[in-house]
């Protein structure tokens, strides 16, 4: 088992070397992400290492992420008790870090005037089941020229926030930007979400 759940590390790590590379020509900025990405992937396994395994909270998995950024005070984060399995654990981190990094950036985080909410809930399915539905909003002061967030370019995070997180919950995902805020929505089944109770 632990076999396995390092040869799953050893690929994200790889698939991340990859990506940024494919999008980074500069030899710094490259190392630079690729460390930030590990970083990130290293405070998942860390929460997931404190439960032996058994997965995380959500609010828990949320504000580890965001430690790096700060701002504290500018950010609000709301929902019900979640246990999330380990998959979610690692592919949310990833999810959640690089909007961080976005926000950060261009958003919500880079200034003193923004605001960042992050809230799920669980909403009833027609079939009778049930999908946890999570929102990342932000609202910032516009920003003009180089600091302008780039809609039309497909990096790492964002094949990260579309494809990779959203399609390892077997859910979908949205991103909207606009001049003066973002916000991502992530939609999946709750019994890829949360931990079994026979994890």
């Amino acid at each position: 088992e632990v076999n396995h759940r390092v040869k799953n590390q050893f690929a994200v790590i790889l698939s991340m070397v990859r990506e940024t590379g494919r999008r980074t020509t500069d030899p710094q900025e490259f190392e630079q992400r690729v460390s930030d990405r590990i970083m990130a992937l290293s405070r998942s396994h860390d929460l997931l290492v404190n439960s032996d395994w058994v997965g995380a909270s959500l609010s828990e998995l949320v504000e580890e992420h965001l430690k790096p950024f700060g701002r504290e005070n500018q950010i609000r984060i709301e929902g019900p008790a979640i246990r999330l399995s380990a998959n979610a654990v690692q592919h949310l981190g990833m999810a959640l870090h690089e909007l961080g990094t976005n926000s950060a950036k261009y958003g919500a985080l880079a200034s003193d005037a923004g605001r960042l909410e992050i809230d799920w809930k669980i909403t009833p399915r027609p079939d009778g089941l049930t999908d946890l539905h999570l929102t990342w909003e932000e609202r910032f002061p516009p920003m003009a020229g180089e600091r302008r967030f780039d809609t039309s370019r497909k990096g790492f995070g964002t094949v990260v926030l579309q494809r990779v997180a959203p399609q390892a919950l077997a859910g979908h995902a949205t991103m909207k930007r606009e001049a003066d805020r973002m916000t991502w929505t992530l939609v999946a089944p709750v019994e890829t979400v949360v931990a079994s109770e026979t994890d």
